[in-house]
Formats: C-alpha cells, structure tokens, sequence
C-alpha cells in the first residue's frame, strides 16, 4: 500500500480546472459527463466524456491502460517487458505489435543520444527512486551497471515480430514513455469510436484533451500547471489547449533525499547519477497524431536543461513548452504567448537570451 501512495501523490504536475458548467454547447453534450477511472500503470487514471451514449468506449479504453500494465510492468510476472529482460544474452522474444511498436520508439529516442536510454533498467532497479526501498548506490554499485546501458543491444526482426536483448544483464525500462504512448492509444480508441469531447488523465501529469471544451460553445479547455516548489497547493499559471497532449515532468514528482541532496527519479545513462541541471519542471503542449511525442520527449527535453531544451523545442513541429527553473523563472516558446498565463507571484517570465 505504500508504494501505491507513493505514486499517488507525487505524479500530480497538471490538473483541468473547472471543465464543465451550464453553458453546455448545442454539440448536443452532456451535462454532467460520463466519468470513471482505474488504478492502474503505477498511477491513477480518468476518463471523462461528454459525448451521450459513450459509456462502453469510456470502459474499453481504461481495459487498453490495464492492457498495456499487464504488459510492460517490469516487476510483474509473464509481462512481455519482463520476459524480454530475462532472456537478455539468450534469445529473442517474440511480441505484439503494439509493443513493438512502443519499444521501437524509445529505441529511435535513445538513438538520439540527448540523454535518453531505453535500457536504463538496470540503474533504475538500482536507485529505485519512488518505492520504499530507494536508495542512494555506491559509486562501485553504479560502475557495475553502466556497461549493460546501451541501446545498441536491442535487434528487432519486424518479419518475426521479435526484440533482443544481446547483452546478458541489460534491462528494459519503458516507464519514461509508457504512459503518454498509452494515453495516445486510449484517446484514438475513443475517437474511432465517435468521442469528440473529453478528457484522457494519466496521473495528471500526462493528459489529453480532445476536442475543446463543452463551455460556451466550445471554449479551449483550460489545464492547470502546478507549482514545482509546492505542487500539493498551489498552480504556478494555466495552458489553453485544444485537442492536445499536455505533459509535464519535473524534479518533485518522484525523488529520493540523502544528507539534504534531493535526487530526482530522471537518471543520467552516461554518468549513472540522476540529472542535475537548471530545470525544476518542463510542460510540453502537443499537436498532432505522432506516437513517438509525450514522454519520452519531455524526458529527454529535461535533460538538456532549460536552454537547449528550449532551443531544441524550436526545432520541432507541433511542440511548445513550458520552461520553469529553480530560479523561478518561467520561459515559453514563441506559440505560447496567447495561450499561457502565469498566476504565481512568486515566478517570474524569463528572457530564454539571457541563460548562458
């Protein structure tokens, strides 16, 4: 029970404020919308419709969530993430396409070498930051592991529907991706199954909004960010979004403290340490239909740090982003400037010119 809490209350970055009122639009919607939710994937997840006659789309796609649990849980037994983990160095394993899918995307992520590694497993095992039994490893401990952290060990067959893991000991960890790639899937289901209203909330931190918001005739739904310096109380400003991701990762979600060093769960592959940069949060707003956008990106967008994960956000289509750093300056990208507002005294608006 408590690791469930754990993740409960710490993967709480973005919430929708008030999405509903009695201006309903003539989209014939519903008043109060079709709601129910599962806790599953380490975290608490919703599903809200506004969509009549939607209550078995709404069920079906929390089942694709418990699906996608059931098959990348590292520590569950018989799930396919595991399986591949334990023949690692002996043979391949053959897979569904979904999660062929899923762990081809993380490989092209790690291929970047932006400091992101889809075989990260055997350092998160070791650091195990947001379970009861995290903890800081020796230097000697970390040494030992780095070798089996090499994406170059995966070999994929796509006319066998296969993943291999070459190197005996290397793990596969898709915890950093899993959740917006899932939400992703949950949100097509439901718009292949006539959804045009609603909300899909994955822990909080990974949300999608589709369509726009039943208010006033189709008002943009508006998403709180939370205060990385207080995120239990207090938002730090509010995003516009229609028929977008929304994806936040920072330093407070999970963490582990030793000796007054708070250690953030977003683990370095090179060094075996978790980053230490100049971010305390980063928000990603999300257009368009590409799987490989969400998680793995806001991952690996932290790990540049605040100024050249900014300028690596210019460079991408459909992708702006939310900046805060532990000076408490915010920084946006240029497409936000109409759609973000800080509410926070305590934070200030940056000039991205002005970070070395």
């Amino acid at each position: 029970m408590k690791k469930l809490f754990i993740f409960l209350t710490t993967a709480v970055s973005i919430f929708l404020l008030a999405a509903c009122s009695s201006n309903t639009d003539a989209r014939n919607l519903l008043e109060q919308p079709i709601k129910k939710d599962a806790t599953t994937m380490g975290t608490y997840i919703q599903v809200t419709v506004y969509d009549k006659g939607k209550e078995k789309a709404v069920e079906e796609a929390l089942k694709i969530a418990e699906k996608y649990d059931d098959w990348i849980s590292v520590d569950k037994a018989g799930s396919v993430i595991a399986e591949i983990n334990d023949k690692a160095g002996l043979q391949p394993v053959k897979v569904n396409s979904d999660i062929y899918e899923l762990i081809k995307l993380g490989y092209n992520y790690s291929a970047k070498n932006m400091g992101y590694d889809i075989t990260i497993g055997p350092l998160s095992k070791l650091w195990n930051i947001g379970f009861p039994d995290a903890r800081k490893p020796e230097q000697a401990e970390i040494n030992a592991v780095l070798p089996l952290i090499n994406h170059q060990f995966l070999e994929f067959d796509e006319q066998k529907s296969t993943v291999y893991l070459s190197q005996k000991g290397a793990k596969l960890d898709l915890g950093s991706i899993a959740k917006g790639y899932t939400a992703m899937k949950m949100v097509e289901y439901l718009k292949n199954n006539g959804v045009t209203t609603g909300i899909v909330d994955l822990g909080s931190s990974s949300i999608y909004v589709i369509g726009q918001s039943p208010r006033n005739g189709g008002d943009p739904w508006t998403i709180a960010i939370k205060d990385p310096n207080d995120p239990e109380k207090s938002q730090l400003g509010i995003l516009k979004a229609r028929d977008q991701h929304v994806n936040t990762s920072g330093i407070y979600e999970r963490y582990l403290e030793v000796d007054g060093h708070r250690y953030s769960h977003i683990l370095n592959p090179k060094t075996g340490f978790p980053f230490d940069n100049d971010i305390a949060s980063i928000t990603l707003l999300i257009s368009g239909e590409d799987a490989s956008n969400g998680d793995g990106l806001s991952t690996m967008i932290y790990a540049l740090g605040t100024k050249k994960g900014y300028e690596y956000v210019q460079t991408l289509e459909n992708v702006q982003a939310v900046f805060v750093d532990k000076d408490s300056k915010v920084y946006i990208t240029e497409g936000l400037k109409d759609q973000f507002e800080l509410t926070n005294d305590n934070y200030k608006m940056g000039k991205i010119d002005d970070l070395k």
